[in-house]
């Protein structure tokens, strides 16, 4: 143990003479661990909301029976099917605004403990007489998490008013409570929505498998577990996105400590030979550069836990806006996070230490005693890495390309970026390597020639940073352009699609069939455009079945990506058809002409499948038919929204005599302008959390080019002395090192680019069309490349900026003394 002590505090007294390279192995842990872990923790966020509020009720998903337009029914039915021997026990839920509070809307969820099925947990609680009772008296009780009740600024035993002047039940925080809902007994959530009488759903114990009865068959749907609590599965490939942009970062940060250890241990040979000399075994060497790391490792990864939470707590509002604006998911603001993620955290790092250094401690086992000393030997070590390197490089080509022809599924898209990026990354260094060899050939100058033979010499030291640059600018390049396309996809999609100057829903079927009667009378009303809505299950998925009617707005405003015919628009209103999204298309794997089953009340109905369209950020399935066609299935269906044509100077005039016909608030009154700015809002929220997290891959990459160059500034005396020796000034040695940089830099850029491209095409093509179920064309934007380009030659002129001052300010007496070590 002495030994290894005192071998253990050799290797430890570098860090004291280079504290440079002990600060970039520290900053590449606490960069790729700060990334990685920052992303995991809005991840595990976002997927214990998802838990809490599939478990709110019963502990695991409950079946339940519905409308078939998804809106409100009558409390009656309730009655009759208890009459009928059904267990079924009454849900209403709605959306509420506290006053004081208009910027969150929270979900009020009413329910009746005492007809909820035996042995059901309520927000993870078994609910007592005592309790029951407690929770349905005056005057009662609204249970709220804790981290809504911080968020809103309020405390236990309050009793808010609602947007409407109702007075809520007193506060009461309760640990298992899903973020952003509120839970009330039945009767006072009926009070506070405005409904009366009324209820969104029926739960039905776990095991219940009883028929319909055929008096409410028309009335009412039967919604499975897994339709009702799908956010888990809706939300993985917005979640599997983040993931990857994590790991992105994570490995461009290793890329830092791999660099930055490889130095460390070029730069003690000397020293590694003088232990060994000593009597240190090999075994105990390796043991003690294994420890070292190690120690670094547990630094950096405290550290980059630390800022991880930090960098999570930062970006957690723009995932939360994202995720509910997108999949109406309500995932706190705030994090709450288990000890389990804290020292995952820590392994990461560790593992990722391990990773980034193992090859170092391979290298330094392998070579003998007296190469150890010999700077030839490593040159032809890393000569025979290349070598492989370009082996492995094309092995990660061919899995690329088997991935993209046989693949067929998220991961295989995955697969498929993983390799084109790790297989780029490894070419790298070769294709550098042999573009210098080739262009040193063709140089007669003697400086030229010394110029690139230079630039070569020094790839190993820089091929790491420039890998990384690599990644961080075809991440950028791929993200950037996917997400500008889009941007500009959805714009044109919106502006087609929200052609109706305002929408209206009606708070209830019966106030439907009045407005629906009342507008057709209304003649500042130019046309009316209902639609009618039920929810079905198409082989699993969730999906809604819209009925319309056969007006010229859909044909002019309706884009179809594929038809079926000429007329598909006439085939639709006459014959037994139906349209589909394209993402419904693409996970049912149907195709123009085949039919599409749907589960109606009255057997299955089989339509012939004549056009489909894109729709965009829709996480459900989305199907057209033509609404006498619809209403054969579902005959007691009303309305669920009506579309208006309307000029738009008339409609300050027509919503007074609106609002005050039918009560309607706001929540239920839409202009096109409105959604339009909300769903654009929802668009930009929702790729803030990328932008970030994209602008931080390419501050990393900097960070490492930067490292790499300080790192190597001190070696580089021994090459830049000859020159100083032979006339050559040091403004010229600091303008040829920059040159030299610059030449680096530009050959990654210019390679940057075609692998950014392939990158966006992955993205458009393969990973939307797996995760989200459409496909964006490929859009090129030159000007954003051109900003792309111009920012990372800065980032680099940055980077090199301090290491060239360095030198500049080197003093003549520091390059003669470079002499007086040579044999």
């Amino acid at each position: 143990m002495r030994v290894f002590r005192q071998t253990l505090r050799a290797l430890l007294s570098h860090w004291r003479r280079h504290p440079v390279q002990f600060f970039s192995v520290l900053t590449g842990l606490w960069l790729a661990t700060s990334l990685l872990t920052g992303v995991q923790a809005l991840n595990s966020q976002a997927r214990d909301s998802y838990a809490r509020a599939s478990q709110m009720i019963g502990g695991e998903p409950q079946a339940s029976l519905a409308a078939p337009g998804g809106g409100v029914f009558s409390q009656q039915l309730f009655v009759d099917l208890r009459k009928a021997g059904w267990p079924v026990s009454p849900v209403l839920e709605g959306r509420l605004v506290l006053k004081g509070h208009e910027d969150q809307r929270l979900q009020l969820t009413g329910i009746e403990p005492v007809s909820l099925p035996a042995g059901v947990a309520v927000a993870g609680q078994a609910m007592a007489m005592a309790r029951i009772v407690d929770f349905f008296s005056p005057p009662g009780r609204t249970w709220i998490s804790p981290q809504t009740l911080q968020a809103l600024g309020l405390r236990e035993g309050d009793t808010p008013l609602s947007e409407g002047g109702e007075t809520l039940p007193p506060l009461q925080a309760q640990r298992d409570m899903a973020p952003g809902v509120l839970l009330v007994d039945i009767g006072f959530a009926q009070q506070l929505l405005g409904l009366p009488q009324q209820l969104s759903r029926l739960l039905l114990p776990k095991d219940f498998t009883a028929p319909l009865p055929a008096p409410f068959k028309h009335r009412l749907q039967l919604k499975t577990a897994g339709e009702e609590n799908n956010l888990s599965r809706l939300t993985e490939s917005f979640h599997l996105n983040l993931d990857a942009l994590g790991f992105l970062s994570f490995v461009v940060g290793l890329f830092i400590v791999h660099a930055a250890i490889g130095l460390a241990l070029e730069q003690r040979r000397s020293l590694l030979r003088t232990l060994r000399a000593c009597g240190v075994s090999a075994r105990m060497l390796i043991a003690g550069l294994a420890v070292e790391l190690m120690g670094l490792a547990l630094i950096g990864g405290i550290a980059g836990v630390v800022s991880g939470y930090w960098l999570a707590s930062v970006l957690l509002p723009d995932v939360a806006a994202s995720l509910r604006g997108l999949y109406g998911a309500q995932v706190p603001g705030q994090l709450s996070l288990s000890p389990w993620w804290w020292f995952s955290g820590v392994g990461l790092s560790l593992l990722g230490a391990l990773l980034a250094g193992i090859n170092s401690l391979l290298r330094a086992a392998r070579l003998p005693l007296l190469a150890l000393a010999n700077p030839q030997a490593w040159h032809q070590a890393h000569t025979r890495w290349l070598r492989r390197q370009g082996w492995v490089a094309t092995l990660a080509a061919v899995i690329a390309v088997v991935a993209l022809l046989f693949g067929n599924s998220l991961a295989s898209g995955f697969v498929l970026m993983a390799a084109l990026l790790i297989g780029a990354a490894l070419a790298l260094p070769v294709l550098l390597n042999t573009l210098l060899n080739l262009l040193l050939r063709r140089r007669r100058s003697v400086l030229g020639q010394w110029f690139l033979a230079d630039c070569r010499q020094q790839l190993p030291a820089l091929s790491l940073a420039l890998m990384a640059l690599l990644l961080a600018l075809a991440a950028n390049i791929g993200a950037g352009s996917m997400t500008a396309g889009f941007r500009q996809t959805f714009s044109d999609w919106l502006e087609q699609r929200l052609t109706a100057e305002l929408y209206i829903n009606p708070q209830n079927p019966s106030q439907a069939r009045d407005m629906q009667t009342w507008l057709a009378q209304q003649p500042q009303v130019r046309a009316v455009l209902p639609n009618w809505q039920v929810s079905v299950q198409l082989q699993g998925w969730p999906a809604d079945v819209y009925g319309v009617i056969d007006h010229p707005t859909y044909r002019q405003h309706w884009p179809l990506l594929e038809s079926l015919g000429a007329n598909p628009w006439d085939r639709l209103a006459k014959d037994d058809a139906v349209m589909l999204s394209e993402q419904m298309a693409r996970r049912l794997k149907v195709h123009l002409g085949d039919h599409l089953t749907i589960p109606a009340p009255n057997g299955p109905w089989s339509p012939r499948i004549v056009g489909i369209y894109a729709d965009y950020g829709n996480p459900k399935g989305h199907v057209l038919v033509n609404a006498e066609h619809l209403l054969r299935g579902w005959p007691d269906l009303t309305p669920n929204r009506f579309n208006l044509r309307i000029d738009p100077a008339r409609i300050p005039a027509f919503l007074k005599i609106l609002q005050t016909r039918f009560t309607l608030d706001d929540s239920h009154i839409v202009d096109q302008a409105r959604l339009k700015g909300w769903s654009t809002q929802v668009f930009e929220r929702t790729f803030a959390a990328t932008a970030a997290l994209n602008s931080l891959t390419l501050g990393v990459a900097g960070v490492a080019l930067f490292i790499s160059l300080l790192t190597q500034s001190q070696s580089r005396l021994g090459q830049l002395a000859p020159l100083w020796a032979l006339g050559v000034t040091r403004r010229q040695l600091m303008l040829l090192n920059l040159g030299q940089t610059w030449l680096l830099a530009v050959l990654t850029l210019v390679l940057a680019l075609p692998l950014g491209i392939a990158l966006a095409w992955c993205l458009d093509a393969v990973i939307n069309v797996q995760a989200f179920g459409w496909r964006l064309p490929l859009r090129v934007f030159p000007w954003q490349l051109a900003q792309l380009m111009g920012l990372a030659l800065l980032a680099t002129l940055l980077a090199s900026a301090w290491p060239l001052y360095s030198l500049y300010r080197t003093q003549p007496a520091d390059l003669l003394r470079t002499f007086a070590h040579e044999d």
